[in-house]
């Protein structure tokens, strides 16, 4: 078994290299000790391929790059796949030559060579290979070409008797550069000698976009836009409108169906199959097109290279959090899911900004909460579902910047880190790796239907329909006497019906099931139901809550197991307080702003 590791810069095409050469053969966990993805696929049956963390350099002992440099240290790699971007070789070969030095053969990948060519500049490939003892091997990898020359000679029996060959590994050359001022020196040389400009340099397609989106007046309206276009893309152009024909098949022609196979039957057992499971599970599922459409565009947005530049203006805007710009990623990375949010921090440099950012990494709008979003949406604000669903997210941003301002000022010392970002080319995405991505988020919300939302619905359906008599009407059962204990807390949100309190409880174990709860305690469709038990201002003070609220058990032992206790208590309990405040303030306020209207 031969092991190679991938290594590169971020953004010079890693990972679609990585899913080309390996296709569906893939397997993702975390480093040992360090929450850091790793991936590993197979070329063929007798080649590994190890996908290492996207890093400038190693030398800097960030978490990715002492991962890297331990791997080639300690693992037995027979060769390094080094994929670097063909448009930026004076900054992309410094990491090259640092990988000269664990005297391992190394095939160097020219990525984007469709760019370079476009900037004018030729690239003498066997030239460059001889100057720097490697194998060069020009490609395009969104394009697809220049990957069967890599593919065949990862495939050919004399493999290892070409990446030894002397005119390429040229294993005497001493690694003898004092500084990096002399790597760089050294670099440009090759270059000189390798490569040249055709024709004079002209102004490229990703410099033409960036003078819009990256003007000082343009670039923050430009990104509302984009983000709003992607929310009317998913709550009023194709999302919602999926989901309420996939509400439509499930309510008006497999309950039915469903009724009329179990009419017979004992009347708790049919009630455990309709009430609790499809109730809870139904209620939730009708969502999966809305989550599907939105990271589609989500995604869009990370291939295209379009998300570099939102981290990158919205560093002055983390500064002021006392966060450095870095810390953009994990909060983006939250909008996902709140868990890998947090993990995320690792990479950051700071103790300090690793702890604040993983206490605001929950204050964004997660996609298990799209479920809720998307139902009260449709049922209170019909035909403004983009806009309510949109404020709610900005809503989670405010408070992040407001709750990082306070702890920046009062818990954390200031301790600011340099924000690097290497600004990727644009281009289009994949069409294959967009549908990746997004099968990807599907496949986990499917799997915790299937799980965590399926025994919750049966645990609620249980605890609703029983007491210490047995089988009982629902407003008499256990579930009924913890809500109405807890109700008074939220009567001052107006919400005080003990289903949602109940829903509220149950949603500590996954956002998802607020809205399952419902559907076994509210029972029927729930669009027909909610307007009896809320009001507009009601069900906007509601959706803030479930933003806000303490996250789910999973985010809550992330925190828990990263940064310990304390942290985790601190999440809990200023998260509870803020969801409770700012709800009050939407109810109370937002009332008193409707009668002096009226």
């Amino acid at each position: 078994m031969i092991t190679a590791a991938l290594l590169g810069n971020p953004n010079v095409g890693k990972t679609t290299l990585f899913n080309e050469l390996t296709g569906a053969n893939q397997y993702v966990g975390n480093w040992p000790g360090v929450t850091i993805e790793k991936k590993e696929g197979y070329f063929g049956k007798n080649i590994k391929i190890v996908d290492l963390p996207g890093i400038y350099a190693m030398d800097t002992y960030s978490n990715e790059e002492k991962i890297s440099k331990q791997f080639l240290q300690r693992e037995d790699v027979d060769v390094i796949i080094n994929i670097v971007d063909a448009s930026n070789l004076d900054r992309n070969l410094y990491l090259t030559y640092q990988l000269k030095q664990f005297n391992k053969p190394i095939i160097l990948v020219l990525n984007m060579m469709d760019v370079a060519k476009a900037k004018g500049i030729e690239i003498d490939c066997d030239a460059l290979s001889k100057k720097m003892g490697v194998i060069a091997i020009p490609i395009s990898a969104t394009k697809k070409t220049g990957m069967n020359e890599l593919k065949n000679l990862l495939k050919s029996s004399n493999f290892f008797d070409v990446i030894n060959d002397n005119d390429y590994q040229n294993k005497n050359e001493s690694f003898s550069f004092k500084n990096e001022t002399e790597i760089y020196r050294h670099i440009e040389s090759i270059l000189r000698e390798c490569t040249k400009m055709a024709g004079s340099e002209t102004i490229t397609i990703t410099e033409k976009i960036d003078k819009v989106v990256l003007n000082r007046f343009l670039a923050y309206p430009v990104f509302i836009l984009i983000m709003f276009l992607i929310f009317q893309f998913t709550f009023s152009w194709i999302g919602q409108p999926l989901s309420v024909v996939l509400d439509a098949l499930i309510n008006d022609r497999f309950v039915p169906w469903l009724n009329d196979l179990l009419s017979g039957r004992s009347e708790w057992f049919s009630s455990l199959i309709i009430d609790g499971i499809i109730g809870g599970v139904g209620s939730v599922i009708v969502f999966l097109p809305v989550i599907l459409v939105l990271f589609l565009g989500i995604s869009f947005l990370e291939d295209s290279g379009y998300m570099a530049r939102a981290a990158f203006l919205m560093d002055k805007i983390m500064r002021n959090m006392g966060l450095s710009g870095k810390a953009f990623i994990p909060m983006m990375v939250g909008f996902g899911c709140s868990v890998p949010g947090i993990m995320s921090t690792r990479t950051l440099e700071s103790e300090k900004d690793r702890k604040l950012a993983a206490l605001l990494v929950p204050l964004m709008s997660c996609n298990a909460r799209l479920p809720v979003y998307a139902l009260f949406a449709s049922v209170f604000f019909p035909g403004k579902q983009t806009v309510v669903v949109f404020s709610l997210y900005l809503i989670g941003i405010v408070m992040a910047f407001i709750v990082g301002w306070i702890f920046d000022k009062t818990l954390f010392k200031k301790d600011e880190e340099p924000f690097i970002m290497e600004l990727p080319e644009y281009k289009m995405p994949e069409i294959k790796s967009l549908l990746l991505h997004t099968w990807r988020k599907g496949e986990s919300f499917l799997k915790k239907m299937g799980t965590v939302i399926f025994a919750a619905s049966v645990v609620i359906w249980f605890l609703s329909s029983f007491n210490f008599d047995g089988l009982t009407d629902i407003n008499n059962s256990f579930l009924s006497y913890i809500g109405k204990v807890i109700n008074p807390l939220f009567v001052p949100l107006g919400f005080g019906h003990w289903q949602n309190s109940v829903s509220l409880l149950t949603g500590i174990v996954a956002k998802e099931v607020v809205v399952g709860s419902m559907g076994v305690l509210y029972g029927g469709d729930l669009r027909s139901v909610l307007p009896g038990f809320f009001t507009t201002l009601s069900a906007f003070s509601f959706l803030v809550f479930v933003l806000l609220y303490t996250p789910c058990v999973s985010t809550v032992a992330t925190i828990k197991k990263e940064y310990g206790g304390k942290l985790m208590a601190l999440s809990i309990v200023y998260q509870v307080l803020l969801a409770w405040i700012v709800s009050f303030l939407v109810y109370n306020v937002g009332g008193l702003v409707l009668k002096l209207f009226a």
